[in-house]
């Protein structure tokens, strides 16, 4: 079986790699130490697809190291210790680049074992990870490795390699190959920044294609069917899915239905119903908040309906909130009270609570100051009489501040003719 079009193109120099121009252009820090020939331990984060393992394998054929290649899912540290053994032999002269996929699968005891042999310079090690490693790989292996951020490669640099795919497959195949320009716009950019993808994609609209007259056409209702889910990157315990769920969130407090409605399809095209209704819920309450009490049996109503119906009906319920949300006015003074609040109680500001407020109505026979002394507010008018709610340590405090929204505003206009004409 033929390996994936995406490796028989692998690239073999730095100049022929797509993307990362923040790490590998002229005068660009990685490119650097890439020059330079000494190679520090590094581990490579970012999506799939996008060069991690290329780069790994130009810079070993660069430095004139042997390269080796274990991936987190399965190796062993049997495995680490086979590669050390290669140390010094005809196998590794110039010395070895330990190349690990997917570090994060890596436990502590597995670490524990590489950090052996890089902490004494035996091995270099490149790892790679999808996730964040800083919340993955242990701190003993990070304090000895330079990390570097890859980013999904832009529709402009994937395009290149698209053209190139469809050039070598033409050549392969011995037959011409007309592919419509649009399509491969399409597959460029519903690629989602995964290269390999692109590539691999390119492959099966060449084995697909339609032939007439000896040339195969490939068009662009062929790369739609080809690629129509490739450009979504979601992962529902990673990064992406976080990321995701930050922007939605953060666009609906932003006041920008177009970007909320952008975010809520991508989370809808990957069935994520749980994590939609749950934001909305969250930010109608914390960003909407008093601004629009209305709004929280609103969106709860919405969620309730979209829960019911299940996808792909859902959507239209849930559309209806994320924009309602979006346009409504926004409100975080109950957030931000509470909030205040509950950082006064952690600091150990507590205080008794007062005694007109405590549930008994007995007092000791220590006490020179018999009775409860609480005041009933429905026996005074306008429903309000002044006495003391918070304990002594706190009775000055004000957590609450009125937002600047006509709810809270009529609120605070209300209570101040009410408690001004009343204390």
């Amino acid at each position: 079986m033929a390996a994936p079009l995406a490796d028989r193109l692998r690239p073999q120099k730095l100049d022929d790699l797509v993307g990362q121009r923040h790490l590998l252009g002229e005068g660009k820090p990685l490119r650097r130490i890439i020059d330079s020939g000494e190679i520090p331990n590094m581990i490579f984060y970012g999506p799939s697809g996008i060069g991690k393992t290329t780069l790994a394998s130009i810079i070993a054929k660069q430095t004139k190291r042997a390269l080796f290649k274990l991936n987190g899912t399965t190796a062993s540290t049997a495995d680490i210790r086979g590669v050390v053994e290669q140390l010094d032999t005809l196998a590794a002269p110039n010395g070895i680049l330990l190349y690990l996929d997917e570090i994060q699968y890596f436990n502590k005891k597995q670490q524990q074992t590489l950090l052996e042999f890089i902490e004494n310079g035996q091995i270099t090690l490149i790892a790679s990870t999808t996730e964040n490693p800083y919340f993955y790989v242990y701190n003993a292996i990070l304090s000895r490795s330079t990390v570097f951020e890859f980013k999904p490669v832009e529709k402009e640099d994937v395009l290149p390699a698209v053209r190139r795919a469809f050039a070598f497959m033409e050549q392969e195949q011995g037959r011409p190959v007309s592919v419509e320009k649009e399509a491969e716009e399409y597959i460029s950019s519903a690629c989602g920044g995964d290269v390999r993808k692109a590539m691999n994609a390119a492959e099966l609209c060449v084995l697909s294609g339609e032939e007439k007259d000896g040339v195969c056409h490939v068009s662009l209702q062929l790369a739609r069917e080809l690629t129509q889910r490739s450009a979504l990157r979601y992962d529902r315990a990673g990064d992406e899915h976080y990321d995701i769920l930050s922007a939605f969130q953060k666009s609906m407090r932003g006041s920008d239905p177009d970007a909320a409605v952008h975010y809520l399809a991508r989370l809808i095209v990957a069935g994520d119903l749980p994590s939609i209704c749950r934001r909305l819920m969250v930010c109608a309450c914390e960003d909407v908040g008093l601004a629009y009490p209305q709004i929280i049996p609103i969106v709860k109503a919405a969620v309730d309906a979209a829960v019911q119906v299940g996808l792909p009906e859902a959507r239209i319920p849930l559309a209806d909130a994320v924009i309602l949300v979006c346009n409504a006015p926004k409100s975080n003074s109950a957030y931000c009270a509470l909030d205040a609040a509950i950082a006064d109680i952690e600091k150990g500001r507590i205080g008794n609570i007062p005694r007109q407020l405590q549930n008994k109505h007995y007092d000791g026979e220590d006490n020179t100051h018999k009775g409860q002394f609480y005041k009933y507010p429905h026996d005074y008018p306008n429903k309000w009489v002044a006495q003391q709610y918070l304990p002594d340590e706190l009775k000055d405090v004000h957590y609450y501040e009125y937002g600047q929204n006509k709810t809270e505003q009529a609120f605070q206009q209300y209570w101040s003719r009410i408690k001004g004409n009343n204390t």
